[in-house]
């Protein structure tokens, strides 16, 4: 879980936002690498949630630019919106209070995999691997109205992991948590980055912010500072 050597993911130029005469943030350069978790803070109202959103294609950047590397090896750049059509299956983005939708546990995980038209065994056996690796088999029948907080999260989290993107952009994790709850899906977190998965979150966790190797990018007064220690 560290920034390293590894050949950056993702890397976003150009990226600005403005709310009414409000600078929010102008950033010339924003690069997301491998195997990495980043704990981005910074005071209520620095555009934190904005920028992961604008990143995951949920509110538009005009004029900011995205560079990625095929599989083929060949390098590519295109405007950031709309989120390229190669890139969608790449960004997963868990909400600060994660809808569920009012079916099963088992139901909400498989239902990316089924919108992407995988088949049905396939489903099974993904959705099966991230109930064990979430921890909630046991609950896996259940409605997400019987569930508790930390059931959610960590069905939010199942869900993302399902669908196996390389970048997951985090809102507050574990801000409505706590005790074991907390404990768990701070796991999980340093899990999927162990993956070699690059996992963004909004926090102000100081047991995530201080996880060994996790990165911290400050964001205030309009700049990202990404060396922030």
């Amino acid at each position: 879980m560290t920034e390293s050597t590894h050949a950056p993911l993702l890397t976003v130029r150009g990226l600005t936002r403005r709310v009414g005469t409000r600078h929010l943030f102008d950033i010339a350069e924003l690069v997301f690498r491998r195997a990495t978790a980043v704990a981005l803070t910074g005071v209520n109202g620095a555009g934190k949630s904005t920028l992961l959103r604008m990143i995951a294609g949920l509110e538009p950047a005009p004029g900011a630019t995205v560079t990625w590397t095929e599989a083929d090896g060949t390098p590519r750049t295109t405007p950031l919106t709309p989120l390229p059509q190669a890139l969608r299956r790449q960004v997963a983005y868990m909400h600060q209070h994660p809808y569920l939708f009012r079916t099963s546990v088992r139901d909400n995980i498989a239902y990316g995999l089924r919108a992407r038209g995988l088949p049905h065994d396939e489903i099974n056996r993904r959705v099966g691997a991230a109930l064990g690796w979430a921890g909630i088999v046991h609950v896996q029948d259940t409605a997400p109205d019987k569930l508790s907080g930390g059931e959610i999260q960590r069905v939010a989290l199942a869900r993302a992991k399902v669908l196996e993107p390389e970048l997951l952009l985090l809102d507050e994790p574990t801000s409505s948590l706590d005790g074991h709850a907390r404990e768990q899906v701070i796991a999980l977190i340093s899990e999927l980055a162990a993956e070699g998965r690059c996992v963004v979150m909004v926090c102000h966790d100081r047991e995530l912010i201080n996880l060994p190797g996790v990165v911290r990018w400050k964001l205030g007064e309009g700049q990202l500072d990404t060396k922030h220690r």
